[in-house]
């Protein structure tokens, strides 16, 4: 029996984030923008936060969407524990250490990313901090890649 309400399972979670990144590829106005999208939800369901990468648009090296959904809920709160975030791609290792500084409970991603993850694959960050979310790869995995994918081949491609 799952009691979890809807709006707390992961693929329904990473759904809203595939969607995210979708608007948010329109929304930047910038091509090269990365389809990448996080949410970060609290315990009961509710959306803290939610951003898509803004590396490009703002010229930010650091404006990954882990990064602009952390910044948003931080404002209100220093720790996260109760929380919730996903997003499309496996964190890299500077999103990993900041979400594990925050203390985001648990962290689910959909495509992993064997050259610049930071979270199971790389650099995995969370065994080497004194905070380990829990971590759930994987989820929604073909339908996150296969964006990635779109975006890479249609920026090579384009028509």
């Amino acid at each position: 029996m799952n009691l979890k309400p809807p709006s707390l399972q992961p693929s329904a979670i990473m759904q809203r984030a595939i969607a995210l990144a979708q608007a948010g590829v329109s929304q930047s106005g910038c091509k090269a923008e990365l389809p990448i999208a996080a949410i970060l939800l609290n315990a009961e369901g509710e959306v803290l936060a939610q951003a898509h990468n803004g590396v490009e648009a703002a010229q930010n090296p650091l404006a990954h969407a882990e990064m602009l959904a952390l910044a948003q809920a931080l404002k209100t709160r220093r720790y996260l524990e109760d929380c919730t975030l996903a997003v499309t791609l496996e964190p890299c290792a500077m999103c990993m250490a900041a979400l594990c500084h925050a203390r985001v409970g648990k962290v689910i991603f959909g495509a992993y990313d064997p050259k610049s993850g930071g979270t199971v694959s790389g650099a995995r960050v969370p065994q080497h901090m004194h905070f380990k979310p829990q971590i759930l790869g994987g989820i929604e995995e073909d339908a996150c890649r296969t964006l990635l994918q779109s975006f890479f081949q249609t920026l090579r491609n384009p028509a």
